[in-house]
């Protein structure tokens, strides 16, 4: 009898040395994520596993991730926490929003980043809570620059409005992928729905400005990713960020490709070429790295 075939898995490509970040921060980074602890806080620096944290924490920023640090999606490409209000204990901290605002302030902070984890469990998904925390910042830090990066909300237009209505200056939300990836690499989103999350953005605060995020190295195709930024200036997006995926735990998807970065040049340009106002692109590139440049430059 003939032994069972076995399958031979294709080799996974080897991380180049572009794609790596020296991690030489360690005083920085300690003291900051004391600080949080100390306040029950979390960023998403350290729940995603950025390979920038090192640095984002020595320059003084980090983005404030509220709602806790349980996620209700599962997404693919993501090492934050996962959790069922089923099994976890999921309420929210009530002094959360005035703890960011606190530790923001310590940190006289002049640009400030709040994010969230997925809250499909909440009847507004956590809309209520995200607003009042940007409220707090903005009491706290009245001259500082606020950028929200929100979920979306399950394409609620209620609670993309309430928190655009607590008048950040920068809205992002990020697509994460191509479309044809949806299914395995955000199986719980929808890409149609997080398009119009940001056409509504643009048409309910004009004067915001907004942007979007996506990886590379999944599978997508260099037309895939034209057409991305296509229906991305469709919606009137004013900036777009471009990143390789790097595989934060063994648990999570593995990267099919590392792209080089003349090609992250060349998203670059064809993005201006369609009219955004800031294109950020290159292998280490995450939505909120260097937001406050970012923010400066696209507004200029």
């Amino acid at each position: 009898m003939s032994p069972p075939l076995v399958q031979i898995q294709p080799p996974r490509p080897r991380l180049p040395e572009w794609a790596r970040r020296p991690h030489t921060h360690f005083e920085s980074l300690n003291r900051l994520k004391s600080g949080l602890r100390a306040l029950n806080l979390h960023t998403v620096c350290e729940s995603a596993r950025c390979p920038n944290i090192h640095e984002c924490f020595h320059r003084g920023a980090a983005t404030f991730m509220i709602l806790g640090n349980l996620c209700t999606r599962g997404c693919g490409f993501c090492s934050v926490p996962k959790g069922s209000p089923r099994i976890h204990d999921m309420r929210l901290d009530p002094a959360e929003s005035a703890n960011v605002a606190r530790i923001a302030a310590e940190m006289n902070l002049r640009y400030v980043v709040i994010t969230s984890v997925n809250r499909d469990d909440l009847p507004d998904g956590g809309s209520t809570h995200f607003a009042e925390t940007v409220r707090a910042v903005r009491h706290a830090l009245p001259n500082a620059r606020i950028e929200v990066l929100t979920p979306d909300f399950n394409g609620d237009t209620g609670a993309v409005a309430r928190v655009l209505d607590a008048e950040p200056h920068v809205f992002n939300h990020n697509m994460e992928t191509v479309p044809r990836l949806y299914r395995r690499v955000r199986p719980q989103a929808n890409y149609g729905q997080s398009l119009a999350v940001l056409r509504f953005a643009r048409a309910h605060r004009p004067e915001v400005l907004t942007k979007s995020g996506f990886m590379v190295g999944l599978g997508e195709t260099s037309e895939e990713v034209h057409q991305l930024l296509r229906d991305l200036r469709d919606q009137d997006v004013d900036v777009a960020t471009i990143g390789q995926y790097l595989q934060p735990t063994r648990r999570n998807l593995p990267v099919a490709e590392y792209v080089a970065p003349d090609q992250f040049v060349l998203y670059r340009d064809f993005g201006i070429s369609l009219g955004f106002k800031m294109v950020f692109s290159g292998p280490l590139v995450r939505s909120s790295y260097m937001a406050d440049l970012v923010s400066e430059q696209a507004s200029a």
